[in-house]
C-alpha cells in the first residue's frame, strides 16, 4: 500500500487523539488503528491510517516516544515505516518555548530553518546519501501551512523563524536560553533528527509550532496556561494539518527538496577498500 502523506503528532494534538475530534469535518475517516510494525530498530509505536478528502495519511502520537525506547530509535522506527509506505510529504507539530522576546504563548510559528543543539546528529537509516540541508523545511509545505493557519486562526502567525533543537526532557535553563538568543526564535525537542531523516527518505518536511511557554529568563510562565493550550487548542492544530493535506497534491512538486539528497561521495572509497587485499 502506498501512502503519500504522514503526520507526526506532537504535544499540540496529543490530548485530542488526532484526528478523532476532527471527524465532524465529514471527509475524515479512520481506516486502521493500533498498527505496529517490526523494524530493524525495534517494534514501532502504534500507528494509525486515516483518510482526508480521499487521501491516505499515516500518523503516530508524540513522535513515537515511549518509555524504554531511545528517541533516536523511536525516530528511526517511524521513518523506516514511512519509507516502506512510500511517504512523500511529512508534517509535524508540537509545543515550543520562546527564545525571541517578541513571541508569546499561543503564537503560531512555521519555522524555515533550524539550529541542532541535540546529541542526536548521527541518527540515520542507512547513511548512503549526502544530505544538503538547504531549504530543509519544504517551502511548498510551509506555504500551505501558512494558508491553512490563516483560514482557521485569528491569533498571531509567523511564517518564518529558527527552531533550536535540544534533547530534553527537561526544559532549558536561563543560561541556555540566553546563549541561544539572537541565534534562534523558538526551542523544542522534536525537529531533529526528523528533518534529516525526512531528507534521507526523499520526503518533504515541514513543522507547525505552537508557543506554549516563555523560555526561562524571559518571563515567568504558568504551567496552567500551558495545560490549557494543550487541551483547548488541540482541535485547532488538527484542523490546520488536515487542511494542508486537502490542499496539497502529492504528485505536484514546486520545491527542490529531493534534489538536495545526493549520492554519498564516500561510496567509491568504500567500494575500493572492499577490493583491497
Amino acid at each position: 500500500m502506498e501512502i503519500d502523506f504522514a503526520i507526526i503528532g506532537g504535544s499540540g494534538t496529543l490530548s485530542s487523539n488526532f484526528p478523532e475530534k476532527n471527524l465532524s469535518d465529514g471527509d475524515v475517516k479512520i481506516s486502521e488503528e493500533n498498527l505496529t510494525f517490526s523494524t530493524p530498530y525495534g517494534q514501532s509505536p502504534a500507528m494509525k491510517i486515516f483518510e482526508v478528502a480521499g487521501k491516505k495519511v499515516l500518523t503516530c502520537k508524540m513522535h513515537g516516544w515511549r518509555t524504554g525506547v531511545s528517541r533516536a530509535d523511536a525516530s528511526r522506527q517511524i521513518f523506516w515505516i514511512f519509507r516502506e509506505f512510500g511517504v512523500k510529504r511529512i508534517l509535524s507539530e508540537g509545543g515550543v518555548g520562546t527564545i525571541n522576546r517578541l513571541l508569546n504563548p499561543r503564537d503560531l510559528l512555521i519555522p524555515d530553518d533550524y539550529l541542532d543543539l541535540s546529541c542526536r546528529k548521527d541518527v540515520m537509516l542507512d547513511g548512503k546519501y549526502l544530505l544538503v540541508m538547504r531549504d530543509a523545511l519544504c517551502p511548498q509545505l510551509r506555504k500551505n501551512l501558512l494558508d491553512a493557519a490563516k483560514k482557521f486562526y485569528d491569533g498571531r502567525i509567523f511564517d518564518r523563524g529558527i527552531y533550536a533543537v535540544t534533547d530534553g526532557r527537561h526544559f532549558e535553563s536561563p543560561a541556555e536560553i540566553s546563549m541561544m538568543a539572537g541565534h534562534a526564535d523558538i526551542v523544542g525537542q522534536s525537529l531533529a533528527p526528523e528533518v534529516y531523516l525526512a531528507r534521507e527518505i526523499g520526503a518533504c518536511y515541514a513543522n507547525l509550532s505552537f508557543v506554549v511557554n516563555y523560555g526561562e529568563g524571559i518571563k515567568i510562565w504558568s504551567h496552567d496556561t500551558m495545560k490549557e493550550i494543550f487541551f483547548d487548542d488541540a482541535p485547532l492544530i488538527g484542523k490546520i494539518l488536515l487542511e494542508v493535506i486537502r490542499k496539497t497534491d502529492a504528485a505536484e512538486k514546486k520545491c527542490q527538496c529531493l534534489s538536495f539528497r545526493k549520492e554519498t561521495l564516500l561510496k567509491e572509497i568504500y567500494d575500493k577498500d572492499s577490493l583491497m587485499p
